[in-house]
């Protein structure tokens, strides 16, 4: 029997009615969103140490609030499943030979007691911030886990990030505590990144402790706590009850200005989302094994935490996916596998079948036909191939694949329980079959809890609720079909999305104009047909230089050791400026309609442009690069 199955029989003796299949359940989650989230607290036993005043408060979002009253703590149920023989994290780096890494339950939580212990002692408390700079390793894990068991807040940027960039980031949430690796691996090579990490100690005034990973080997620094310090002493698991919404996490997504956006997700909220998605949608059992294919960086690194709550074993990979991939996966016995579109569309064939794997999730992008022939070819006949989609936004998904749903490829499964989500028109009229703006109707547990430093909510409501009050508008164009299927068509806004990573524009402005040889910048993603991602660089020089190939290797260089490696531009283009509204924004989303093939009344009213020729400029380029 499914796990699917297993909770809706579970749901019939609770409701007395039936449901057939998952389509009758996402129907009567939708109509009944507080009984629905309920069922999921009640079904997978959430150890509530307070009783909630309601389900549900009345406010509409962005100012929603779930079980107000509540407290819980969302890492005593990510540890209390476990058998203590059984393996909770299996760690594999790229070079680190055959035999992963092995910590069973027992040991991680001994691990995250000690380290919580020992964040108390040094006086973090409740609602102070622990930030990171780890890679894909047991150490964020137990980083993690015991930061949330204090009640402290916490935070990661991925090491292949930059100075700038991580700072960007951390610097806002004041961190008290920072942990952070002296390195990483990539490409059969160790990246040194003890200068940025010193950067980054002399950015963060606030910090009391640091603590040095070094992963790679290097002396831990002067003034520096070893991690071994933090597990030295054993100490009796202690989680803070904590109120339901209370902060547990920061993930960070950019907007086009601005510094980038922190999402604060709550304890109770991740819970609940954990439980479902792992459970009935990736249906993890004790025992089962899950890898994803992540950096810290990505919203699937939390994600992947759900598996825990479940009793089931996690794979990290620390190191470049290529080639390795399917391997990592055999080798280590994974059952449950999810990584990006892009992985799988550049990924080298594996020598045989994989065994043991049951169910790929593809994420960041929808997977495209060829790509689901590719796998049902190399890596397994019987795999269900479940393309999904969600964001860092929500740390979870909209929509995917379920058991009763059919796989089609190239398309989405469906809509998830507990997600009332649509397709909107310019008007606000709902489409089916037809393109429309992604809108979420009601409320979901994991959506932010507020963002960070917006008190009044200005930010948050600019964010997701200015096209249409009281409706999130996600930014992902989306045709809901009337087979029941979906199709991701890419990002509405200005937003990069290279393999599932959200990158602001923003943050590529910082870098690049701060190089004297550039006047100005324009980055432009662009989604392409079979799953292809263009990301184009428009550079006006400074007065006296041009874009030569030097320039050219600077910025390449720059944006890989400042920034992310991840974004380098797939072309770099000499224009004759930048157009401006009127007001001074950039026009990030004209210029991306235009490369997309919109004409250039629709996508840009040349009256609100500073500089009419220049978009025309912009237009002739889009018009020749599409031939």
């Amino acid at each position: 029997m499914t796990a699917l199955r297993a909770y809706l029989d579970w749901l019939e003796k609770r409701e007395g009615r039936r449901f057939g299949d998952h389509d009758a359940l996402w129907a009567w989650s939708v109509e009944d969103l507080d009984r629905f989230w309920l069922s999921i607290a009640e079904y997978y036993d959430v150890a509530f140490s307070a009783r909630w005043s309601e389900v549900r408060s009345a406010e509409p979002m962005p100012r929603t609030r779930w079980f107000p009253g509540a407290r819980l703590n969302w890492a005593e149920h990510a540890l209390r499943r476990g058998a203590d023989g059984d393996p909770a994290l299996l760690c594999v780096s790229e070079g680190g030979g055959a035999d992963p890494r092995v910590l069973t339950y027992a040991e991680l939580r001994r691990s995250v007691a000690a380290a919580a212990a020992w964040l108390r002692r040094e006086g973090v408390r409740p609602g102070d911030r622990v930030g990171a700079y780890l890679p894909n390793t047991e150490h964020a894990v137990i980083a993690c886990l015991a930061a949330a068991a204090v009640g402290a807040v916490w935070s990661c940027c991925t090491p292949d990030f930059g100075a700038d960039g991580t700072i960007g980031r951390l610097a806002q949430l004041e961190p008290t505590v920072l942990v952070a690796a002296d390195g990483y691996h990539w490409n059969g090579r160790e990246i040194d990144r003890r200068e940025v990490v010193e950067r980054l100690r002399a950015a963060l005034p606030t910090l009391r402790r640091f603590v040095a990973v070094p992963y790679l080997g290097h002396p831990v620094p002067a003034g520096a706590t070893p991690w071994e310090e933090l597990l030295a002493t054993d100490a009796p698991p202690e989680f803070a009850p904590v109120e339901f919404s209370h902060p547990l996490w920061v993930l960070f997504t950019s907007g086009t200005t601005g510094l980038p956006k922190g999402l604060v997700h709550g304890h109770g909220g991740i819970t609940l989302e954990g439980l479902k998605w792992a459970g009935l949608y990736c249906g993890l059992r004790p025992g089962e094994r899950m890898f994803t294919y992540t950096s810290t960086g990505w919203a699937l690194w939390n994600m992947q935490l759900g598996a825990l709550s479940h009793g089931a074993t996690i794979v990290l990979y620390e190191g470049s996916p290529a080639g390795v991939v399917w391997e990592i996966a055999e080798r280590t016995r994974a059952d449950v596998m999810m990584l990006g579109a892009a992985v799988i569309t550049a990924s080298v064939p594996p020598p045989r079948p994989l065994r043991r794997l049951r169910h790929l999730l593809v994420s960041g992008s929808a997977l495209p036909r060829e790509g689901y022939r590719w796998v049902w070819e190399h890596v397994g006949a019987d795999v269900r191939i479940d393309s999904t989609s969600g964001g860092t936004d929500v740390s979870g998904a909209f929509v995917g694949s379920n058991d009763d749903s059919p796989v089609r490829p190239g398309r989405i499964g469906g809509r998830l329980a507990g997600v009332d989500c649509a397709a909107w028109d310019e008007d606000g009229v709902p489409v089916v079959d037809d393109v429309g703006d992604l809108v979420v109707l009601q409320p979901m547990p994991s959506m932010p809890v507020h963002l960070w430093n917006d008190p009044d909510f200005t930010r948050y409501t600019e964010s997701y609720f200015e096209t249409w009050p009281g409706v999130w508008r996600h930014g992902d164009w989306v045709t809901f079909h009337s087979d029941g299927g979906v199709t991701i068509h890419g990002r509405s806004d200005s937003t990069l999305n290279r393999q599932g990573v959200r990158l602001g524009t923003g943050d590529f402005y910082d870098v690049l104009e701060a190089l004297p040889e550039i006047a100005e910048t324009l980055v432009i993603g662009v989604e392409q047909p079979d799953d292809g991602y263009w990301l184009g660089l428009f550079v006006v020089p400074a007065p006296g230089h041009t874009l030569d190939d030097a320039l050219k290797r600077t910025i390449v260089a720059t944006l890989r050791t400042r920034l992310t490696a991840r974004h380098v531009p797939d072309e770099i283009v000499e224009a004759p400026g930048v157009p401006h509204t009127l007001t001074g924004k950039r026009l990030e989303v004209p210029v991306k309609k235009l490369l997309r093939g919109t004409p250039l009344e629709r996508a840009a009213n040349p009256a609100s442009v500073d500089d009419p020729a220049v978009l025309r400029w912009y237009e002739r380029f889009a018009a020749e690069r599409r031939g």
